[in-house]
């Protein structure tokens, strides 16, 4: 409730210190597009949805409540105005971060991202839509020329193939399997087909990797974190180092094919904080790991997150006992 009223404090601040918006700024109109070309500047680990959903709030509301959305190993919040350092106990319980990204103006190193901001898929959708909204008067003559390609002549074409007389010969090689085999032997046809499979599975896990969400895919690592994505690729026995995987829609830092374990690395400084920052920053990043573990396990893959100290292994599984945490000594 405090935070709640830190932020309420933000916004009639920001009322107060904003001038009237002027007739040659039509972005300041409309509070929704502002937020979007705002969040489209910060790092998101949902492409966005959060910031898409919340958008039509004041900027600080968004901020709070999409904060635990953001990319928090590519992101940094310096309390450049003495704001938040003296904000009240809710505020801080929150967090800085949570302050410093609240604030109704922008300042300039305020927000620190590193690497180059892709914009989210979900914001840049929305973006694409406030566009289109203002270029519909000058496509709407395009459909006009479209009468052309309904009197296609292609598919006055297509019965030719249904002619073919492939398609009758099929029925002889099933009218020599039937007398030929008789009805036991046409029961041991599917267990060979299990064995043609790659890896070894039981059946259950089988069927779920035939799922076309669930086969792993390279992708590329997140540009701009080169010491992340340099202990994730040292995972051992990685099967795609170089690469992330992407299985079930999420990116993952690392897979091992060996015993089916898809790796979540995490290698922010985490004894460098306080214990309350510790304990703030561990509540902040369970939802999600919970959701990724969620995810790998729908597809029958087992779920580890990688961290660098023993402090932050014991507050994740303190928080989540059913979490798989490992230390990486090798980073």
């Amino acid at each position: 409730m405090r935070f709640r009223a830190c932020i309420a404090l933000l916004l009639y601040v920001s009322a107060c210190a904003t001038s009237a918006p002027s007739p040659r700024e039509p972005a300041a109109r409309d509070p929704r597009l502002a937020n979007l070309q705002r969040a489209a500047m910060l790092p998101w680990t949902d492409g966005g949805r959060c910031a898409v959903r919340e958008a039509s709030e004041p900027w600080p509301v968004l901020a709070e409540r999409c904060y635990q959305a953001l990319d928090h190993d590519r992101i940094e919040f310096h309390d450049l105005t003495g704001r938040c350092a003296i904000a009240s106990a809710g505020a801080a319980a929150m967090g800085l971060g949570v302050c410093v990204l609240a604030a109704p103006e922008i300042i300039v190193g305020a927000v620190v991202v590193a690497g180059v901001v892709v914009v989210g898929f979900a914001i840049s959708e929305a973006l694409d839509t406030y566009a289109e909204k203002k270029g519909r008067p000058q496509v709407r003559p395009v459909p006009e020329t479209r009468p052309a390609p309904e009197v296609k002549p292609v598919p006055e074409t297509r019965p030719a193939p249904e002619v073919k007389p492939a398609p009758e010969t099929r029925p002889v090689p099933e009218t020599a399997t039937a007398p030929q085999q008789p009805s036991p032997k046409k029961r041991p046809k599917p267990e060979p087909a299990g064995q043609d499979w790659p890896p070894p599975l039981p059946p259950e896990v089988t069927e779920r990797d035939r799922r076309p969400e669930c086969e792993p895919r390279p992708v590329n690592h997140r540009g701009g974190h080169d010491p992340h994505n340099e202990c994730a690729d040292k995972i051992p026995n990685n099967s795609f180092p170089g690469w992330d995987v992407r299985v079930n829609g999420k990116d993952y830092d690392g897979l091992q094919l060996a015993t089916l374990t898809l790796w979540d690395v995490k290698t922010d400084n985490f004894d460098k904080h306080s214990p309350h920052s510790q304990k703030f920053f561990a509540r902040m990043k369970l939802p999600e790991l919970q959701r990724e573990k969620r995810l790998a396990e729908a597809c029958g893959y087992n779920f580890v997150v990688g961290v660098k100290s023993a402090a932050h292994k014991f507050a994740l599984e303190k928080l989540d006992p059913n979490l798989n945490i490992e230390i990486m000594d090798w980073c």
